[in-house]
């Protein structure tokens, strides 16, 4: 007799669950991938100015996810700094969107003097721009071309130098 009264317990769950969970935020979404294009958003930067991914139509960008406190994002910000001071001239653009929702804004000003940074930094304050491209985890990097097509998703880090320099440099010799 016990056996079909769990049954019947976990058929309920099954049917009952469902109505009871209100849908995640991602639960209509597809998630931003190789082939789609870039979902568009504008933030706020540490200016106090706006900054949008539409600002840098036609070129080829790396938006890369970080906060302050993560390892792999420490590990990786210097060798994406000079990729960026190597081909910022010939339409390469960093876009940095700080978790600033999980970080603070003392600790970022922090951690862009210490390593130097001088690419376009976004403050995602509301964390709603890391749920328009489902970041679960940091950093979460994406390379786009310059038609705004995401062409790589890569979850993690650090990312190297050498790495960043091939993938670059062949979205940089595509014609448009």
């Amino acid at each position: 007799m016990g056996v079909p009264v769990i049954l019947a317990f976990a058929l309920g769950w099954v049917f009952i669950t469902p109505r009871l969970i209100p849908p995640t935020i991602f639960s209509d979404a597809t998630a931003p991938h190789q082939g789609f294009l870039s979902p568009e958003f504008e933030l706020e930067m540490l200016d106090g100015e706006n900054g949008a991914l539409q600002d840098f139509s036609g070129k080829v960008v790396l938006l890369n996810f970080w906060a302050s406190w993560c390892p792999p994002c420490r590990s990786e910000m210097p060798a994406i700094q000079r990729v960026y001071e190597s081909y910022q001239a010939d339409g390469f653009e960093v876009v940095a969107v700080n978790m600033a929702h999980q970080d603070s804004l003392p600790d970022v000003q922090s951690f862009l003097d210490v390593y130097g940074l001088t690419f376009p930094v976004l403050l995602d304050q509301t964390g709603e721009t890391a749920a328009k491209y489902q970041v679960r985890a940091l950093p979460t990097t994406f390379l786009i071309d310059r038609q705004g097509v995401i062409r790589e998703v890569l979850i993690g880090g650090p990312l190297s130098e050498a790495f960043l320099t091939a993938k670059i440099e062949g979205l940089l010799e595509e014609v448009e």
